[in-house]
């Protein structure tokens, strides 16, 4: 259980077990805007309608808030990031420094978050269809298909199948071809919207600013807790760490890139939106920027814009929540901790082909069957209890391996490593009781299949003969 792996061997396990393993082909820009994809759209596209309620005009700060938290786990995760180039993220890095039963653990956090916010997100993407149809041709999908079950009358999500459809084909031709579609349409969302900003700015009023924080500092803090999870791009990136050229140099500069680019475009959108209108028009609806351009303008071109924007922001998104999750599988079984199918790498496309495609298939019936609003916040949960645990893993690393190349060093250490726990832990206080009992029975479940699956198949527990 306290056992730790190597770090000099970390990324050797892969060629050892796949003859050759990932490819290194992705560029310093690509890997950004990875970051920037996997970030933007699910706290602006996707959660702004349910956190405004929650906080009011003050949701601008809890945007803050959560920039902050991320950037103080951004900094650590360079660090991580450079000193150990392993596909795998936090959980790599969890079972460098902490061992094999934290490790694990975070790997669950990690299969959590990516597969609960995946199909979350597709979901919100019939929504947008919708718009952009109802603003084309005057008609709409009827809602039994285009919603989540008990959701405007929704059975079975067809958009989403659909989506995570194409995202799984496109992943299958290989993370190279993935990651410079990806960069095409992060280009096209960040012109989308400064397009709203600019044109919001144009229906800004500072009375609609007032009360700033109707509900308090704690709505505030709730809001933050919730959109959270939309700084997953930060982890996103990490996921990728041994098909990126020069990871000690790239990794931690696409962290931070990323992170500058996706804080900057929330708060500035975040402060249009509950400019133009009072908080309390703001509703869970998924379009909710689409209707607020509509009413500014009187003109449907801007929605149909910003709908396409977001149609292509939330297909982007989802590939690369769907990347980082075959990832974080395809490392955790090389180690033994799950099923070696995982694991397996296909030698035309050198992607983990099967892993892929269960992947695609699990979240795309979650996707079609399953009512998601309330699992923003588990998710949301997975990925703070991840991130504290990389902060965690810096202080360790840095008294136990002092030796280890750096190719970015946390400044002011140990104080940015332990303020990123303490925001973390703040924001995991504001999760409702509700979301505790089903991150514990999560646990639970992966205790169960810990002792009597993996602490038997663990690589540290039967390494590869000679």
């Amino acid at each position: 259980m306290l056992r730790t792996k190597p770090i000099e061997n970390i990324t050797e396990v892969a060629a050892e077990l796949n003859g050759g393993g990932l490819q290194r082909n992705i560029s310093l820009f690509q890997l950004t805007m990875l970051g920037v994809g996997a970030t933007i759209g699910t706290g602006i596209f996707v959660i702004l309608g349910d956190a405004v309620p929650k906080a009011g005009p003050g949701v601008v700060l809890s945007f803050i808030i959560a920039g902050i938290t991320a950037g103080l786990t951004a900094l650590c995760y360079a660090e991580l990031a450079s000193t150990i180039p392993a596909s795998g993220s936090s959980y790599s890095y969890s079972y460098a420094t902490m061992g094999e039963m934290v490790a694990y653990l975070v790997g669950w956090c990690l299969l959590l978050e990516y597969g609960i916010s995946a199909s979350a997100i597709a979901v919100g993407w019939g929504q947008y269809l919708n718009e952009l149809s109802f603003d084309l041709i005057g008609m709409k999908m009827p809602d039994a298909i285009a919603n989540p079950p008990g959701v405007n009358g929704g059975i079975f999500n067809l958009p989403a199948v659909v989506l995570v459809f194409m995202c799984c084909t496109l992943l299958l031709r290989g993370a190279k071809e993935s990651a410079r579609a990806n960069a095409v349409m992060v280009v096209i969302k960040i012109a989308v919207l400064i397009m709203f900003i600019l044109i919001g700015m144009t229906a800004f009023n500072s009375a609609n600013m007032h009360p700033f924080m109707p509900m308090g500092m704690s709505g505030v803090g709730a809001a933050a807790s919730s959109i959270f999870f939309s700084y997953i791009g930060i982890d996103a990136i990490s996921t990728a760490s041994e098909e990126v050229k020069n990871p000690k140099r790239t990794l931690p500069l696409a962290i931070l890139f990323s992170l500058a680019i996706v804080t900057t475009l929330y708060v500035l959108v975040a402060l249009i939106g509950v400019g133009t209108q009072p908080y309390t028009e703001f509703s869970g609806n998924e379009a909710g920027l689409v209707h607020i351009l509509r009413r500014i303008t009187g003109a449907t071109w801007p929605s149909v814009v910003l709908s396409i924007g977001a149609i292509i922001s939330i297909f982007s998104i989802t590939l690369v929540v769907l990347y980082g999750q075959t990832r974080i599988l395809y490392s955790m079984a090389r180690d033994g901790m799950l099923p070696s199918i995982f694991a397996k790498v296909d030698a035309h496309s050198h992607t983990p082909r099967k892993n892929t495609i269960i992947v695609g298939a699990l979240v795309a019936i979650a996707a079609a069957l399953v009512p998601l609003d309330v699992l923003a916040d588990l998710t949301s949960m997975g990925t703070l209890v991840a991130f504290s645990i990389v902060s965690v893993g810096v202080i360790i690393l840095r008294k136990t391996r002092p030796d280890l190349s750096r190719g970015f060093k946390v400044p002011l250490f140990p104080l940015i490593p332990l303020l990123s726990v303490a925001f973390c832990a703040y924001l995991i206080v504001g999760l409702p009781k509700q979301t505790f009992l089903l991150f514990a029975g999560w646990l639970a479940f992966a205790l169960v299949f810990y002792f009597t699956y993996s602490v038997k198949h663990s690589r540290l527990e039967n390494p590869p003969t000679q």
